[in-house]
């Protein structure tokens, strides 16, 4: 049985980045579509001096500037700022949090926090939570990632949230499980029975998986200076778009199935460490160059001078177990890149044996799962070109637009999260153990990048990173899909 949706929805960090661009227009949406109970509250708490209607009008600003302008109804923005009202709350001190629970009333009952703040802060605002009495009857938090900025510090932020929180009641956010491209990967595998047969070490000679910006730092430089690409795109989205690709089916589409799965993917990635790192993996940050067409600064100019944050990351990653054993996945992100582009690119392996021969043309299928700036699945099949010259063969894509094939509004990935979580599914959300394995796995190769004095290689903004990212791929053999 499906259990009721919380009654509240308590926002910490209620005036931050983060609130004003995805969770109030997120809100908005799931408010005017019907998905909120009538009498669900919602709650705005934050540092800053102001009151209900002040929040109010922040809100209305913040769905009018990202909110598309054909969602825009004035009817519909009334209706939803009689939802808001804000309490001020500093998240280190416990009077604050008492009057909270006075501001909530009844609503705390199975009430959710959803904490948009530095993760520094959890551990204090759950305990806070804890000494005002609204822990034991809360639905639940959400928390953001990444959790810490290694494994100790996130153990550190997990066991002081599960002092005052069980397991199932914690709702550890990566947004990209939100996309409704990135569950179209869990249908595309395991309800279509053409791939399954064929998605293991024996057909897929090779896996590539690229989140690409165009963007620098923009204000974020003093948050990424202590973070990296390493820490904020590896340990966070490639790494579970790694899991959902390489995972073996799920029992069912449950959250302990789909989580157990994923973690036995984490664990059989084989360590990057000692002399492997540099042979294994690529740092890079992004120097002054052309991107979309304006010239633009490197990652000093863009902050506070020099340092030796990656903003570019690639690796080779292996799975050690029977389905993946001997297929290399490659995982590439960086900022200032040729083009924005989510996609992973499975290619198949060719042939065994070409009866064409070998001046005929390509013999291997390509798949290409795009899931932004456009969400699109491609593959590519071998076919003669016509004509009378004998056989030539070259690749044809059939082409899937998810945009096409389904009419309609594409949702907010955090509409779809804190739906979820109101309703208490922690089906899309990432479990502890699944975040420290993650950790562990990318520490190494940051203590070795450490070791071995490694600094990020230069790469023009507008590129696709360093030259040393096109040798990694092509000391496989392979190269990189662009």
């Amino acid at each position: 049985m499906t259990a009721p949706l919380s009654k509240a929805f308590v926002l910490f960090g209620a005036t931050g980045d983060l609130a004003k661009r995805m969770i109030w227009p997120s809100l908005y949406h799931m408010d005017r579509d019907g998905l909120l109970p009538d009498d669900c509250r919602l709650y705005g708490a934050a540092r800053e001096k102001t009151d209900s209607e002040g929040l109010r009008q922040i809100v209305r600003t913040a769905v009018e500037t990202f909110v598309g302008k054909e969602f825009l109804e004035e009817a519909a923005l009334q209706r939803f700022a009689l939802r808001i009202n804000f309490v001020r709350v500093d998240a280190t001190k416990a009077e604050d949090f008492k009057a909270l629970a006075e501001a909530l009333g009844e609503h705390a009952e199975r009430a959710l926090y959803y904490f948009a703040t530095a993760p520094a802060l959890y551990g204090a605002a759950c305990q806070g939570l804890a000494s005002a009495g609204l822990a034991a009857r809360a639905g639940g938090v959400m928390l953001e990632k990444p959790i810490g900025k290694d494994l100790a510090s996130s153990i550190r932020i997990n066991d002081a949230v599960a002092a005052i929180f069980e397991e199932r009641r914690i709702f550890r956010v990566d947004h990209y499980l939100g996309k409704e491209a990135v569950q179209n990967l869990l249908a595309l595998r395991f309800a279509n029975t053409i791939f399954e047969p064929l998605w293991n070490n024996r057909s897929i000679e090779h896996v590539q998986i690229t989140i690409a910006e165009t963007v620098g730092v923009e204000g974020r430089w003093s948050y990424y200076n202590t973070s990296g690409a390493l820490r904020d795109m590896v340990q966070n989205h490639l790494l579970q778009l790694l899991c959902l690709v390489a995972m073996e089916p799920p029992a069912a589409f449950d959250a302990e199935s789909v989580r157990n799965e994923k973690i036995k993917v984490l664990r059989s990635l084989r360590p990057i460490s000692g002399g492997f790192v540099l042979q294994r993996t690529v740092a890079g940050q992004y120097r002054a160059g052309v991107s979309q067409g304006v010239s633009v600064g490197g990652y000093a100019e863009d902050g506070e001078g020099e340092s030796d944050t990656e903003t570019f990351v690639a690796i080779r990653a292996d799975i050690d177990n029977w389905r993946w054993a001997g297929v290399p996945f490659f995982l590439r992100t960086g900022k200032r890149m040729t083009d924005r582009r989510t996609e992973i690119v499975v290619r198949f392996r060719p042939v065994p044996h070409n009866i064409f021969g070998h001046g005929a043309g390509a013999t291997q299928n390509v798949l290409r799962i795009q899931l932004q700036p456009q969400e699109t699945v491609e593959l590519e099949i071998i076919a003669k070109e016509p004509g009378l010259s004998g056989a030539r063969l070259r690749p044809v894509r059939l082409d899937l637009s998810l945009t096409r094939a389904f009419q309609g509004r594409r949702r907010i990935a955090y509409e779809r999260l804190i739906l979820d979580a109101l309703k208490g599914d922690t089906t899309l959300f990432l479990r502890r153990d699944e975040i420290e394995a993650a950790w562990a796995w990318v520490d190494e190769i940051s203590s070795g990048w450490a070791k071995a004095g490694e600094r990020p290689k230069p790469y023009p903004s507008g590129s696709w990173g360093p030259s040393a990212a096109i040798a990694l791929i092509e000391r496989a053999g392979f190269s990189w899909a662009e």
